[in-house]
């Protein structure tokens, strides 16, 4: 698969959705069934490190009200017994919010708004945010700078191409937690500097950004269930069902490209 060809231009919705099922992006994903529900038991049980950076409450404890929202909103099976195998992510509803998200960068974009990026899956979706935060920077945004010298989760938070994250020992960290976040906001708040106007992120930089009340956009996998849950809260604005680390990060190069084409704003490749 890491040979796969991959469209150059920006493809239609038919298009992108044939390319995510080919990818693995949506459609019959990596991971299993077995994976998506432990995690979904985790975090009705209150294992924090699943609420990636929100404040769930008792509002969710029961495990199958938890697969309701994921069969809704991200596509996973929807029969509670349907307990080991494979399980999915709806290529529709992944490019339906790529649309949802298109529309809050488009209006970003427009109203020239300050914009923080993160990622604590840079093995995966780095380009995909590097590329966004250039088109909006082209655009007339101001792409957040964070503070310098921040530390969290035993390593620094720091940012490379405009999007924060986390670095331990010179490796660039896969994260699900939302403390680097929280450093970079207390950090800005700290030097008198304004908060960001929207976030656009991934895992606990994500929740951690809603959470405190910021409009926050950002991309989940089938076993991250927390965003989701946040998005039909309204705690996060649009929540992309996806994948987020596939064979090849290059893989995601169309899906970019249709959502910054999506929002009027030109392809930074």
């Amino acid at each position: 698969m890491g040979h796969m060809p991959i469209p150059s231009a920006v493809p239609s919705r038919a298009e992108l959705i044939d390319h995510l099922i080919r990818t693995r992006i949506a459609g019959d994903v990596a991971t299993p069934r077995e994976n998506n529900l432990s995690h979904y038991r985790k975090l009705a049980n209150g294992d924090r490190h699943y609420w990636l950076g929100l404040e769930l409450g008792d509002r969710w404890t029961d495990e199958q009200d938890v697969l309701a929202v994921m069969a809704e909103r991200c596509g996973v099976v929807d029969d509670p017994e349907y307990r080991s195998g494979q399980d999915t992510i709806d290529p529709e509803l992944t490019v339906g919010a790529l649309d949802r998200m298109a529309s809050v960068l488009r209006k970003a974009a427009e109203a020239s708004e300050r914009v923080l990026f993160a990622t604590g899956h840079p093995g995966g979706l780095l380009e995909v945010h590097r590329a966004t935060a250039a088109a909006l920077r082209a655009a007339g945004c101001e792409i957040v700078e964070i503070p310098g010298g921040l530390q969290a989760d035993e390593g620094y938070v720091f940012q490379f191409c405009d999007v924060a994250m986390l670095e331990r020992g010179a490796t660039l960290w896969h994260t699900h937690s939302p403390a680097p976040m929280a450093a970079i906001l207390d950090g800005l708040a700290h030097e008198g500097r304004p908060l960001p106007d929207l976030v656009v992120a991934d895992h606990g930089w994500a929740g951690c950004a809603g959470q405190r009340g910021i409009d926050a956009v950002g991309y989940a996998d089938c076993n991250d269930p927390a965003l989701f849950l946040g998005e039909s809260e309204g705690t996060l604005s649009v929540v992309v069902p996806l994948d987020d680390h596939v064979t090849s990060p290059r893989f995601y190069d169309p899906m970019t490209a249709y959502l910054l084409d999506a929002a009027g704003l030109s392809a930074q490749f």
